[in-house]
């Protein structure tokens, strides 16, 4: 699916694509399914060999919304309304907390995007995927007191702002490292496809951080999730997390850094660690594949194990061709495991309040 300027994952540029005639699956299709509410996910998944005829209970449908993020300009929603995208996620109201965070600021931004007949579901929190010099709040991950208790304080604030303008998501990052690439490689069409080769990984020297181990980072995101959650409960907001991209395994730190929120069991540790149900993630799947040996083969069960538990919040049908350790983003056609593929095993939902919203590239 291609829409413009959309689903970048965090701050990374759009990749390139181009719809493909031999792909068996157009962008109607894709949206007349996910705006329909996915009538196909409601029903469940079987695993592989599992008899089509095998009689299941009734589900209640799960509600999806092809949607794009970053931009909220009047050129872009204008285009995404003429082309059917009625869901969206914003760019950055703000960098700081001002004027744009208040529930004035906030309130002008919804009725901006719905007055194109669309809809904000969620709004990015100044938590971005930037390399911690140059993060928006870097004290909450440098553990810097009091600058971080002050820091935590705008961002409850946004949080709480965020609910009472009627916005229901905000979606954030927790990483030290930045998005971590190696040099292109060339793609169709001469292009050049951002890649990553854990092989080709130069020493780079500590971040601002210093080293950092595996005990450290989850006392600093327990801090964060003590403050944060309790507020998102009562302002009513999903707080929905990105993961750390790409994918270290533990025991293989990076910078001094051990990425604890790179591998799959550090996500389910992080959706554990304050349970509720205001607090999950914003469950990319390119990034999570960019975790697994084989993403072609795992990826389904670990959409199963985070989607039964209520915890994907919002999904990036984001493309690879790899897998753990060295991969190239890529078009849908030529992927490990295409977004059609990926659709079909999103768990069925718990319960009939259960929704996920999805951008695609």
């Amino acid at each position: 699916m291609n829409l413009p300027n959309s689903a970048m994952d965090n701050d990374n540029p759009p990749s390139p694509a181009g719809p493909s005639r031999d792909s068996g699956f157009s962008r109607r299709e894709f949206l007349t399914g996910a705006g329909a509410g996915a009538a196909l996910l409601g029903l469940g998944c079987s695993g592989p060999g599992s008899p089509a005829t095998t009689a299941r209970p009734a589900n209640p449908p799960l509600r999806m919304h092809a949607g794009h993020q970053h931009d909220h300009s009047e050129p872009t929603l204008r285009l995404l309304a003429a082309m059917g995208v009625n869901h969206i996620c914003s760019g950055l109201p703000s960098a700081r907390m001002d004027e744009h965070w208040s529930v004035a600021g906030l309130t002008a931004l919804r009725q901006q995007v719905e007055s194109f007949g669309l809809a904000l579901d969620c709004v990015p929190l100044p938590l971005s995927s930037r390399e911690i010099s140059k993060a928006e709040y870097p004290e909450i991950l440098l553990g810097k007191d009091p600058e971080r208790e002050r820091a935590l304080d705008d961002l409850c604030k946004m949080i709480r702002n965020a609910g009472a303008a009627g916005i229901p998501m905000v979606k954030y990052n927790l990483t030290l490292l930045g998005v971590v690439r190696t040099a292109p490689v060339p793609g169709r069409g001469g292009l050049k496809l951002s890649a990553f080769d854990r092989a080709q990984l130069k020493a780079e020297p500590l971040t601002e951080a210093g080293p950092v181990s595996a005990e450290i980072y989850w006392d600093r995101i327990a801090h964060f999730l003590r403050r944060v959650v309790p507020v998102a409960e009562e302002a009513r907001v999903k707080i929905a997390l990105h993961p750390q991209d790409p994918g270290f395994p533990p025991g293989t730190p990076y910078r001094g850094v051990e990425a604890v929120l790179s591998s799959v069991d550090g996500l389910k540790r992080f959706v554990a660690t304050q349970p509720s149900p205001w607090h999950g993630l914003n469950f990319c799947q390119g990034t999570i594949s960019e975790m697994l040996p084989k993403p072609r083969e795992e990826i389904h069960d670990v959409i199963r194990w985070f989607g039964s538990r209520e915890k994907i919040f919002n999904v990036h049908f984001r493309n690879i061709h790899g897998g753990l350790g060295k991969f190239n983003e890529t078009f849908r056609t030529t992927a490990t495991s295409t977004c059609r593929r990926r659709c079909a095993p999103i768990a069925k939902p718990a319960s009939p309040a259960w929704s996920c919203r999805t951008t695609c590239r």
